[in-house]
């Protein structure tokens, strides 16, 4: 499968330079070789708190917002539309320090994927993240759901 971003390294720098994340502290710490991994953090800084000093919610939704559908993108390559086409967020306790996400793609469900979009159809995969504090406490529950569909050639 060819990957359209040939270099983990390179999306990792340029994604850590985005201004939506870059402004509101976020870092993607980890992303694997091979695109099914990936670590993002948020530390707790004074221009990121909300009125009670604990993390602000935008930006724990925010850790969460590309990573799918880019980690996706680079493994379907350009023959695959990839968007991200909802979102949930579930506050369960207040982020109080550092923070972070793990974000998985098993080879199973990128197959499941492939499976799904093969003759051109739209499928609309689910994921829940965890974001949890640096003692492992769950903080919130962030669902995605994506739009995956194969590109229609011109015959």
């Amino acid at each position: 499968m060819k990957l359209i971003f040939s270099r983990p390294r390179l999306l990792k720098t340029l994604l850590n330079c985005w201004p939506p994340f870059w402004g509101a502290g976020i870092r993607i710490e980890q992303l694997s070789h091979d695109y099914s991994y990936c670590r993002v953090g948020l530390v707790l800084r004074w221009w990121n708190k909300n009125a009670n000093g604990t993390q602000y919610g935008g930006s724990l939704f925010s850790m969460t917002d590309p990573l799918y559908s880019m980690l996706l993108m680079a493994l379907l390559g350009p023959d695959y539309l990839v968007w991200d086409r909802a979102g949930s967020v579930t506050f369960l306790k207040p982020g109080r320090g550092r923070v972070y996400a793990d974000i998985h793609l098993s080879r199973e469900r990128l197959d499941e994927i492939l499976r799904a979009t093969e003759g051109g159809e739209k499928y609309f995969p689910r994921f829940r993240i965890n974001i949890v504090d640096e003692r492992g406490n769950l903080v919130a529950e962030v669902e995605r759901t994506l739009y995956v569909r194969k590109k229609q050639t011109n015959k």
